[in-house]
């Protein structure tokens, strides 16, 4: 019986990568497994969440993170007094949504409720520990100020859902954003950030072509987005690091 007990306390361990200082998992369980054990985290969904919070916070937008795409989002936009994202549409159109070009011109002040079952829903999952938003476009920044924090960092690539169960699609763009991130950090790599980071170094000589292949970026191109994946696709252009303190992402600088 004692044997069982311990093995129980022990297992739990074998995937947080406690025993690295940089560590990288997938989706939710990552979140669940590395969040509690370290500094800071940072969530990496490049198409296109975090492209679009780093555009919008950098334009001194506050974005509120909102887990689900039904009518409760609309109840908490008015408990917050703010706007409400909506589903995404062709770039030609007007109003805010997952498309970062929608949040080009968004004015400084402008509170926004963003609703994402990928980087939104991992952000709320974070609970006390301090969360950062990076893409490719802030990547060095967000590693900098992450080291603020601590030597013990957890880089999560959100990935995609697969439309016909919702199970978790490892998403290119994801792992090479994290990669790029893990790679302007000091630290003992976990093999699974290794892998992140030798993937990066493999494909940033031509991100955007790469972007442009990949599966979610294929997607987007086909419904209209291509600007999207071009505004996302952009490398270490920005200083902008998206804090998420009381319920909502704000530029560092804001604060």
């Amino acid at each position: 019986m004692i044997f069982v007990i311990l093995s129980f306390a022990i297992a739990p361990m074998i995937y947080n990568q406690s025993e690295f200082n940089l560590r990288c998992e997938w989706g939710p369980q990552g979140v669940t497994e590395l969040a509690p054990i370290s500094d800071v985290v940072v969530i990496v969904d490049v198409l296109s969440f975090s492209t679009c919070v780093e555009i919008a916070t950098n334009n001194g937008a506050i974005i509120f993170p909102y887990a689900y795409r039904d009518e409760s989002a609309i109840d908490y936009a008015k408990s917050v007094q703010a706007e409400l994202a909506s589903h995404r549409q062709r770039w030609t159109t007007t109003g805010y949504s997952l498309s970062p070009k929608s949040v080009a011109e968004i004015p400084a002040g402008t509170r926004l409720v963003l609703p994402s079952p990928n980087g939104s829903f991992l952000t709320l999952l974070t609970g006390n520990t301090p969360t950062l938003a990076g893409c490719l476009r802030n990547c060095q920044a967000v590693a900098e100020f992450a080291q603020k924090y601590g030597d013990k960092i957890a880089v999560i690539p959100a990935g995609e859902r697969w439309k016909e169960d919702g199970s978790l699609r490892p998403a290119f763009e994801d792992l090479i954003g994290a990669g790029a991130i893990l790679s302007y950090l000091d630290g003992s790599l976990s093999p699974e950030a290794e892998v992140a980071v030798a993937t990066f170094q493999a494909f940033r000589q031509d991100l955007l072509g790469y972007l442009k292949k990949c599966s979610s970026g294929k997607e987007l191109i086909e419904k209209g987005f291509e600007p999207d994946v071009e505004l996302s696709a952009a490398f270490n252009i920005s200083n902008c690091v998206p804090l998420f303190k009381n319920n909502a992402y704000l530029n560092v600088e804001i604060f």
